[in-house]
């Protein structure tokens, strides 16, 4: 059944173009026959290639602007005329958006240009306003040309000059806030960062968020190791990020493994022969690692239309075990309105794959609008270290909880704990309370065969590992937070009294990570993340 449609607030798109710098860089014989058209205003870029005729290309057509083919004095006549060709082999035109790219021979001569409108388009960002708004990392996806840029530039105005926030952008190619040193007016009061060669945008991500101090980072084009490492990193220490990357779904991003971390990272785990068999899986699995970098994700499919996974980590997860994702969905009507169409959740209204249907022996029959037997994890009881006999091993079956976290409570407390995905092998259900609510059928179906349900307030460790001390009987191992402080507050204290330059602290979880870069700011000394989950560890460093 369709889900209903909300309407969103309307603002009028207005656009910029500085289209008349752009032309009187081109040689007045090229340009002539365009000024007599009537739909300038749609035009994309202007091809000049040695040899060829020149062209001028629209979203459904292209246009040849001359019946003589471009010589090299109209290539040079361009080149007099726009700033100077950096290590990616583009320039552009001072105080505009416009965007000038150059195509080489084997002499690292120029013999072709690419001219490529820049246009300021206030208004891009109304369809996901709200997203950006709430203060979580959102990436934006969508093959070239469909405008990710341009949304882009326009969170950096809207942010800085509409919710007065300390706003950086890393410009990588001068693309967002246009050629020279002073930044086009487009991104408000969003200060800009240009990066010298595009190898070093993960350096310069990094100075940012070291130098400036800023409440959101915007980013364009992420495409290497170093980069999405550099993202983590400005995560982890709260600074809200709004950027691009290459590919055009979730899906992309999960199977490209330089870019696969933003989303978590995708790590393939072998099992047992005894535990393939009990969760009735082939023994090589697929398992999201780590929390993804960014929160949100946004795939652009035009310039009115995008599809929003609003929970990153769920979605994921979803995927790897075979669920069909049904996302929100977003687009302009004909008047200009916003009007979104709301997305199933990646758990709760979805089915299982036919493979995990298959693997149920029975057929459980279905509890007609009764909520499933709620059992709380009670209080963790005093216990002590002299067991006279093991525990007893259990087999859980972890729904909407972290499996990540679930493996490390259960190694932390040295509790023989097993994670299956085949409900019927388990011996408990964990869950979190949010999920519960909704009574998804896995919980249903637990609770119908007597399988005791244990409700999570919250998807956190500490959260986890009292619910695995009162199941199995032991005592709290240390609070791993205050460990995590009292380490990271020890090592600041020697850095500043100048007995060590860097002091790497132990690997923590995401959560305790950040508050250890938080602790070096307060400090004031420098601090980054090194390393791949689960073993990714914080290091900190004296001032120079």
């Amino acid at each position: 059944m369709a889900q209903p449609l909300d309407e969103y607030e309307y603002r009028e798109e207005t656009v910029t173009d500085d289209l008349d710098a752009l032309l009187a860089a081109i040689p007045p014989r090229i340009t002539q026959p365009l000024r007599e058209l009537d739909d300038l205003s749609s035009l994309l870029e202007i091809v000049l290639d040695l040899g060829r005729l020149p062209e001028a290309r629209f979203p459904d057509r292209e246009v040849a602007l001359s019946e003589t083919e471009v010589t090299a004095e109209d290539i040079q006549y361009v080149i007099t005329r726009i700033g100077s060709f950096g290590d990616d082999n583009r320039a552009g035109i001072e105080r505009t958006l416009h965007r000038i790219s150059a195509i080489r021979n084997r002499k690292m001569e120029v013999i072709g240009i690419t001219c490529r409108v820049g246009r300021a388009v206030m208004g891009t960002i109304n369809i996901i306003r709200d997203l950006v708004e709430s203060g979580k990392s959102v990436l934006i996806l969508g093959r070239p040309g469909v405008g990710k840029t341009t949304m882009l530039r326009e969170v950096g105005r809207v942010v800085s000059e509409e919710l007065r926030k300390r706003v950086i952008i890393v410009d990588t190619s001068n693309e967002i806030a246009g050629d020279g040193d002073i930044p086009h007016p487009a991104i408000g009061r969003a200060r800009r960062m240009q990066v010298p060669t595009p190898s070093l945008q993960h350096a310069v991500m990094i100075e940012a968020v070291e130098n400036h101090m800023p409440e959101v980072i915007v980013i364009d084009e992420i495409g290497t190791e170093l980069e999405a490492s550099a993202a983590r990193t400005i995560a982890e220490r709260g600074v809200q990020l709004i950027g691009t990357a290459h590919g055009n779904s979730l899906e992309n991003l999960m199977m490209n493994p330089t870019l696969a971390d933003l989303i978590g990272g995708i790590q393939s785990v072998t099992l047992g022969d005894e535990e393939a068999k009990r969760r009735g899986t082939q023994k090589s699995i697929l398992e999201r690692k780590a929390p993804p970098t960014f929160d949100m994700m946004v795939e652009i499919q035009d310039r009115h239309k995008v599809t929003i996974h609003a929970d990153v980590s769920e979605t994921v997860d979803a995927l790897l075990r075979g669920y069909e994702v049904k996302p929100e969905t977003r687009w302009r009507d004909a008047s200009g309105h916003v009007r979104t169409q709301r997305g199933a959740s990646a758990f709760t209204q979805t089915r299982p794959t036919r493979r995990e249907r298959e693997k149920r022996p029975t057929v459980l029959p279905q509890v007609a609008e009764s909520q499933p037997q709620e059992r709380r994890a009670p209080t963790p009881e005093p216990a002590t270290d002299n067991r006279e006999e093991p525990l007893h091993a259990k087999a859980v079956y972890a729904f909407g909880v972290s499996r990540n976290k679930l493996e490390q409570a259960a190694i932390h407390m040295s509790v023989p704990l097993t994670i299956v995905k085949d409900l019927n092998a388990a011996d408990m259900v964990i869950t979190v309370d949010n999920y519960y609510r909704k009574a998804p059928p896995a919980v249903r179906d637990a609770s119908e065969n007597g399988k005791p349900v244990y409700v999570l307030k919250a998807n956190s460790t500490s959260h986890i590992e009292r619910l695995l001390a009162s199941v199995f009987h032991v005592p709290m191992p240390a609070d791993p937070f205050m460990s995590a402080q009292y380490e990271a507050e020890e090592a600041a204290q020697k850095i500043m009294n100048g007995n060590i330059p860097a002091v790497q602290l132990a690997p923590q979880v995401h959560s305790l990570r950040r508050m250890q870069h938080q602790i070096a700011e307060r400090y004031n000394v420098l601090s980054r993340s090194s390393g791949k989950e689960p073993h990714r560890r914080v290091t900190l460093y004296a001032t120079e």
